[in-house]
Formats: C-alpha cells, structure tokens, sequence
C-alpha cells in the first residue's frame, strides 16, 4: 500500500453573502492549504471491491468520503470506459492525523486524495475541472482541494481563483470539542448578509469568520482558546470550528507562541503551501 497527503486547510476569512433557495449558503472565503496532512493509504485492487482496510473512530462506514470518492470515480469511468470498468476496485487506509470536526477540511480532503490518485492509478485522465466536480457531490470543500492552490472561494465555495500569498507561518490550536458544521449554519443566530470584499490585492488580517460568533456560543471551548491566543496576533477561527488560528511571519515567531501554551490547550505550527503535494496529477484542460 502506498501513501498519499491529504493537506489541511486554513480559510483565512469566511463571509456568509446570503442563503439560496436550496438551503445552501452563499460563501466568500480565501483557502490557504497548510503542511499538516492527514494520509491516505491506496492500494489497487481487480476485483471490484472498494474497502477501507482499518476503522477511523467517529467515522460512520456508510459516509465514509474516502469509500464514497472511490465508488464516484467507479460510477464515472465506467460511464467513460464501460462495463470493464465495474472490476477496477481498491483498498483503502486511513492515518487520521487532522481533528475531526476541526474545520481543517481533513475528510474532504482525504476524498480529494483519493480522486486525485485513483485518477491516475486507474488511468481515467480526467482533468482537474471534471475532478472537482466530481468532488462538489461529495462536499463543498473538496473542489478546493482538488483545485490544489492558495484561492479565493465564492458561491457554495466552489469557484475558485488562484489567490498568490506571501509566505507565512501559522499557529494553530485545536479545542477538543468536534462541532458540527450544520449546527452552525442552520442556527437562528447566523448573519447571511456581508457584503463581499474586493480581492486584490489581498492582504492579510481581511474580512473575518462569520461563523465564529455562533461557534463560540455554543462551544465555550473554542471561545476560550481564540481569547487566548488573540493577545499573541489576529486570532480567528476555520471554517465552523473547532480549530483557531493566527499567522506569523516566521516559524521561531510561531512556535515562541506555541511554547507559551497553557497546559490544558493543544496546538500546532503549520507553513503555508502555495500548492497541493499532488497538484501535478491532475491536468488542468
């Protein structure tokens, strides 16, 4: 079995624009992908099977992304290759090193590493816009991942534009609480009308997240731990929580913070990637 990266994500802001008529929410978001990876284990198979070879905890089989990425890609080669297609199959392992429910995007990450390497492996040659849409019937982050660079993220989060960034580093901290990202959208308390920002240049400390006020209360946890890491830099949450975050120019200047941490918090120094590790395996058309 060989083993791939699945990149964490940062949204450095997240606006909520409004809310369409499918209940899906209109977003405005930078991803910046970090060096913290989880990582997928893929081996191929002839048989047809399709098989996570260990067991995630929290990770219910039946939405298991990993195995539901794997089944897509099937269904679509076979629509492009036919019925032969129905024996390509694979096992599927998991190192889970990305906190579930973090907002660091691990899951549809881990889908996106297995639409980027089964791409190749079982030699479909799709290109990357095809891939990212076979991603978005997976979950709104995962075109992001498969897009593979630093990019400003509108409609449900799904078209995309290159964004370049400066190098940085960031220091994260991982409440150990999971939260639930449709508890934070649907929530009566939840702005839907930001008005979006002008993207370039984009500098750092723009826009915010609006979901964190919703997030810190209902999770006292994440809101004790932005509190204390905003006296050391511009403390933000990702996503829908759990994970914060503050960006430094330097990794000394971030780990000196991260050797500040009080007992009881847990966190990480993470560098910024301009581009996904396997970025290279999918053509762009």
């Amino acid at each position: 079995m060989e083993w791939y990266p699945a990149p964490a994500k940062l949204n450095l802001f997240l606006h909520v624009l409004g809310r369409r008529d499918d209940g899906y929410h209109l977003l405005q978001t930078v991803f910046r992908l970090i060096d913290r990876s989880d990582r997928v284990g893929i081996s191929e198979r002839n048989d047809g099977v399709i098989r996570r070879v260990d067991e995630t905890p929290g990770v219910d089989p039946g939405s298991d992304l990993c195995l539901r990425a794997a089944r897509l890609l099937r269904e679509r080669a076979i629509g492009k290759q036919g019925a032969g297609a129905a024996t390509l199959g694979v096992d599927i392992g998991l190192e889970k090193n990305l906190p579930i429910g973090g907002g660091l995007g691990g899951g549809s990450s881990d889908a996106a590493t297995v639409l980027l390497v089964l791409n190749r492996l079982w030699k479909l040659d799709l290109g990357r816009t095809e891939l990212m849409r076979l991603g978005l019937a997976l979950g709104a982050d995962v075109p992001a991942f498969v897009f593979g660079e630093s990019a400003l993220g509108e409609g449900v989060g799904e078209r995309l534009t290159a964004l370049p960034l400066p190098p940085a580093w960031y220091l994260v901290l991982v409440p150990q609480v999971s939260v639930s990202t449709k508890e934070i959208f649907s929530s009566s308390a939840l702005t839907r009308d930001s008005k979006p920002l002008k993207m370039l240049p984009f500098l750092p400390g723009s826009g915010k997240n609006d979901l964190q006020p919703v997030a810190t209360a209902l999770y006292p946890e994440v809101a004790a731990h932005l509190e204390w890491l905003a006296k050391h830099g511009d403390a933000r949450m990702t996503g829908s929580g759990a994970c914060v975050f503050a960006e430094f120019g330097s990794e000394a200047g971030a780990k000196a913070v991260e050797a500040q941490l009080p007992g009881g918090m847990r966190g990480f120094v993470a560098r910024g990637l301009d581009r996904h590790p396997l970025h290279g395996w999918a053509m762009d058309e």
